[in-house]
């Protein structure tokens, strides 16, 4: 069956797919993984199994896999999952990616002790962000830890929907299943950015 397009789709006329054909690099895939994400795993922030949701090409899983972490990236794109793949023989690590829909993880039928969330929250509309905080939900073990990096609400209309801290605790509230331990101020690298755009790192519990 065919599925609908998401908003992001529908707003940028193209699909996820599209956007790692040819030769331009989409504008989130830099390289490299987020500093955040560099930072957290430095300081021991990973643990277990863990799921990288919307992993594009792969960096943040492949950083935890680097450091001994099973790792899962899902993705929506199979061109995405085949440039992360083709990086993990590339570079020798040990990493499983799967062509999957973020707003149906319980599809795995896993669940995670860490998540990473690199820019795919602030992709959805209100309808998703309901959907995909579920999803999540479904597949992060009790205890579990989320690290969303997003867009924040002081950043350029650049394409997708900047997040307010209200709206993160409101997204990840007691009620589906979360708590929002910290929201600290960051940034995105971007491809046309360099010196980052504003941003928000959020670390997230499993209740």
């Amino acid at each position: 069956m065919q599925r609908s397009p998401t908003s992001h789709e529908r707003a940028s006329g193209r699909s996820w797919d599209a956007s790692y054909e040819g030769n331009n690099p989409a504008p989130w895939d830099i390289g490299r993984p987020q500093e955040a994400f560099v930072r957290t795993a430095s300081e021991g922030g990973f643990a277990g199994a863990i799921l990288d949701a919307g992993c594009g090409t792969g960096e943040h899983a492949l950083l935890a896999a680097s450091l001994g972490h099973p790792v899962s990236g899902v993705d929506l794109a199979p061109k995405a999952i085949e440039l992360a793949r083709a990086k993990a023989a590339d570079r020798g690590v040990d990493a499983e990616f799967v062509v999957a829909d973020v707003f149906e993880l319980e599809g795995l039928g896993r669940k995670f002790e860490t998540v990473l969330d690199c820019g795919m929250f602030h992709t959805c509309d209100d309808e998703e962000r309901l959907r995909y905080v579920a999803s999540v939900a479904s597949a992060t073990e009790p205890g579990g830890t989320m690290y969303l990096l997003c867009f924040g609400d002081g950043a350029p209309d650049i394409g997708p929907h900047p997040v307010s801290t209200g709206e993160l605790q409101a997204a990840f509230d007691r009620s589906t299943g979360w708590d929002v331990a910290s929201i600290e101020t960051d940034k995105i690298e971007t491809t046309f950015i360099r010196t980052g755009v504003p941003a928000w790192f959020a670390t997230i519990k499993r209740l």
